[in-house]
């Protein structure tokens, strides 16, 4: 029960620093859904995710974007998970922050491709894939100007087992504020 107020207060505190960027920063906003994948197993998943003003890195054409995103991965009903601790029929709240990366111009065609990684907190219960309170997210897509597509990996880095992880496509759509 104590973690799980901790990764609520988590999930929160990233939730307040998104509204803290300063209003004069371009901040993209998106909706994203999708399926994701424990093993073989499907469930939906949902986020929101907010993509802040681009940065250089130094000298390079590689740029690094704030990014933090809020979502929600819906529980299974699994037979051979059942008797198992942690299952698999919790819901679980993902609340991340890291950093997007980019590299060329706004005018390169391959621009639009980025990879990011962030640092999670979870709330609503341990799963199979999920089963710590902290987590790794690292996703590579494709982001144009209102759509996005996005694969999507977050687990624990094997830190605490079980790891199955969550491996989830999602699409995306968004625009700037």
């Amino acid at each position: 029960m104590r973690s799980s107020r901790f990764a609520l207060g988590a999930i929160t505190a990233l939730s307040l620093s998104a509204v803290a960027i300063p209003a004069a920063a371009e901040t993209h906003l998106e909706l994203q859904g999708g399926r994701s994948y424990m093993d073989t197993h499907g469930t939906s998943a949902f986020f929101i995710e907010s993509v802040f003003d681009a940065h250089p890195m130094g000298q390079s054409r590689f740029t690094w974007s704030p990014d933090v995103s809020i979502g929600y991965i819906d529980g299974r009903h699994i037979g051979r998970y059942a008797d198992y601790h942690p299952g698999v029929t919790n819901n679980v709240w993902v609340g991340a922050a890291g950093a997007r990366f980019h590299y060329g111009n706004d005018t390169d065609w391959y621009q639009p491709l980025f990879f990011s990684f962030q640092v999670a907190g979870t709330a609503g219960g341990h799963t199979q894939a999920l089963s710590s309170d902290y987590e790794f997210v690292s996703t590579l897509g494709w982001q144009m100007k209102n759509v996005s597509f996005q694969i999507r990996h977050i687990s624990n880095g094997s830190f605490h087992e079980p790891n199955r992880g969550e491996t989830m496509a999602l699409v995306g759509i968004g625009f700037n504020l």
